[in-house]
């Protein structure tokens, strides 16, 4: 084959090839914007099934309350009516009963007057003894008509007018949720999550977010607060885990719609502390480790990591809980390798920070200092490789140096620095002592 023919039959394969690479994008592209309609077509219909339920609920409450509300001013209507109407009924008896006398006396005075002339003596003497004892000259009282109730409802017309406000400004609807997860950063037994606002016209006052497993459809509260970041712990490593994330607006009670749900997950198991150490107590997740008094006054021994845990490119963080009296020997930090006999990380192969904000490095305390370490300070460390410098060929007894850039932080300050190891680590132990007890340190 002549050289032209190779150079076209490598052209064709490198456009067969291109080819390829395009029409599989392409796929990708076709599955993204798939999956983008489904969220579109299945967020609207569950928006609708919402609103319809919210708005039935909403109607059948109202009615509910209103029917409550009328059988209420009814039965009060009724009470009046009818303690009203009693004393009118007994009145009209007695009257009633009186008209009856009368007539009855009507009737025999009129007898009387025609009765015969032996008879009527008699009975007109018996006539005006009974019309004595009557009484004719005594009349019932009847009430006038402005001391009985008059009954009638007062009713505000402007509940009308304020539910009719309230009900056309009732609920919204927003092609976007006002937050949204922007990053979730995988952690020693957990996942960073990091979200912000999208939309500039939402003002939030609190976030609230909430996580479940892939293969669970009910979540739980993680955090509910005003920052815009939380690392949530306790994750198992290569377990997907779903996260979402709404706010309450400035002057709300009801929270926004929740945001897209996005998955995450941790490949680096838990931070633990090494159990049995004398002197110190774990709690039950080994990532919490209190200096106890049990060990000999004055004396302090290293509580190292069980395991080398903590890799560059990530954060390594103690949070101190509890206090105890600060020491000059006391350390946090992390090391090479973890020695039994050591009593501080204030040695070589070790970067460490004291109680009282010293920062020592291979056992040389630095001019830099950070704020002392007190209950609720947080100490961070990250540390990514500057540079692998091999041993002189000409020169075997020259060792190799491996650089780290090391970053510290605690409070509002930090100290960066170049930490010069004679080996290459790929993994590092964390370590903390305190001479006195008291002292109570979670890390994570």
């Amino acid at each position: 084959m002549s050289v032209e023919a190779e150079s076209l039959l490598q052209e064709v394969k490198e456009c067969i090839e291109a080819a390829q690479n395009y029409r599989s994008e392409l796929q990708q592209r076709l599955q993204g914007l798939s999956q983008a309609r489904k969220q579109v077509r299945g967020s609207s219909t569950h928006t609708r099934e919402v609103l319809k339920r919210h708005f039935q609920d909403l109607q059948a409450t109202l009615s509910r309350l209103l029917n409550e509300r009328l059988n209420t001013l009814l039965q009060e209507v009724d009470a009046i009516e009818q303690d009203s109407i009693n004393p009118l009924d007994d009145c009209q008896k007695l009257i009633e009963h009186g008209v009856k006398m009368a007539d009855d006396l009507l009737r025999e005075g009129e007898a009387a007057i025609r009765c015969g002339i032996s008879d009527r003596e008699d009975k007109l003497c018996s006539f005006a003894k009974k019309a004595l004892h009557i009484q004719l000259d005594s009349l019932p009282e009847v009430p006038a008509l402005v001391d009985v109730p008059c009954v009638s409802a007062q009713l505000d017309d402007s509940l009308l007018c304020s539910m009719q406000e309230r009900v056309t400004r009732h609920g919204s609807v927003s092609s976007h949720p006002p937050v949204q997860i922007e990053e979730l950063v995988e952690r020693a037994g957990g996942v960073l999550v990091r979200w912000s606002k999208v939309d500039e016209d939402f003002y939030p006052q609190e976030y609230r977010l909430q996580y479940r497993r892939s293969s669970s459809t009910h979540y739980e509260d993680a955090y509910v607060g005003s920052e815009c970041e939380f690392l949530l712990l306790h994750l198992d490593p290569h377990t997907d885990y779903l996260f979402r994330v709404c706010a309450r607006g400035e002057g709300r009670t009801e929270w926004s719609p929740w945001s897209v749900p996005q998955t995450g997950y941790t490949t680096l198991t838990a931070h633990e502390w090494s159990a049995g150490v004398d002197g110190y107590i774990l709690s039950s997740r080994k990532n919490m480790a209190l200096r106890s008094d049990s060990s000999s006054s004055g004396s302090a021994s290293v509580l190292y990591s069980n395991a080398p845990s903590y890799f560059c490119g990530q954060t390594l963080t103690f949070k101190i809980t509890a206090a105890g009296q600060m020491d000059k020997r006391d350390s946090l930090g992390v090391c090479v390798d973890k020695p039994s006999n050591s009593e501080s990380l204030q040695r070589d192969q070790a970067v460490c920070i004291s109680t009282n904000g010293a920062v020592f490095v291979n056992g040389k305390e630095m001019t830099n200092q950070l704020p002392a370490v007190t209950v609720g300070s947080v100490i961070t460390y990250d540390m990514e490789v500057v540079s692998i410098i091999p041993a002189n060929n000409n020169n075997p007894s020259d060792a190799i140096s491996f650089k780290l850039r090391v970053t510290i932080g605690s409070g509002n300050r930090e100290v960066v620095f170049d930490w010069l190891l004679d080996q290459v680590v790929d993994c590092l132990f964390f370590g903390c002592s305190f001479t006195n007890p008291g002292w109570k340190v979670l890390v994570f």
